[in-house]
């Protein structure tokens, strides 16, 4: 270690106060984290890329400092999807600050991390206040059944209005509209779920009509429109 002249002929004055790192709220416990082996929870963070043109969701279970359980969400960029798949290979097995300085190939993902970190070491994650956090695995819960991401897609114009092409219940197959042509509610069909039958070997027509839903008013619409056609 180098030292400077001037600080060589300072005289040494003893050090009164030693702060102690704030405790912070872990897994049900309030911990003095003074490494990164200290650190555990389990949080989401997201990021964007620079041009902004997808998202990522990033999802970590982190137990003693070591990254346990990782999930990744993307949308807006098919390039992200790829990227996803070689980041979920990385994370699991490396500590914090490895993933926060390694390349998850995507930058979206990388903001992900950065920010997911911050949560993290600062005691703000999803599981501050539960005893042992939760399990390995507690990630998939976010997916629901047929493990598919909750996606939103939604395309509105000013001349023509809203179309619901997703939501959380699953691909829209149909609007329902009131008298004023609002919506008052849809038809949809769940996709993680007809994949998963189909995957059992059920026919592909019989799984996906057992899988239609509706949802709101749908039953007392006065007009029906396909939002991908109309």
């Amino acid at each position: 270690m180098q030292i400077t002249k001037e600080v060589q002929e300072m005289c040494p004055v003893k050090r009164g106060v030693k702060g102690e790192p704030a405790p912070i709220p872990q897994e049900g416990q309030w911990t003095k984290c003074k490494e990164i082996k200290d650190i555990s929870g389990l949080t989401h963070g997201c990021g964007c890329c620079a041009p902004q043109q997808g998202t990522c969701k990033l999802t970590l279970n982190v137990k003693n400092g070591i990254i346990q359980e990782a999930l990744v969400e993307t949308i807006g960029c098919s390039g992200m999807t790829h990227s996803a798949a070689m980041a979920g290979e990385i994370l699991p097995g490396k500590t914090l600050l490895e993933a926060l300085n390694t390349d998850l190939v995507c930058d979206a993902i990388n903001v992900a991390m950065r920010e997911l970190f911050l949560q993290i070491v600062y005691g703000r994650t999803q599981t501050a206040f539960s005893e042992n956090g939760l399990p390995i695995g507690a990630g998939l819960e976010d997916l629901g059944k047929g493990l598919r991401s909750q996606v939103g897609t939604i395309f509105s114009t000013k001349e023509k209005g809203p179309r619901y092409l997703e939501l959380a219940e699953g691909y829209i197959l149909s609007l329902g509209l009131d008298k004023d042509n609002e919506i008052i509610g849809y038809k949809f069909v769940h996709l993680g779920k007809v994949m998963e039958q189909i995957r059992k070997g059920v026919e592909p027509k019989d799984a996906f009509e057992k899988n239609i839903g509706k949802y709101g008013r749908y039953d007392e619409a006065v007009k029906y429109i396909d939002p991908r056609k109309e």
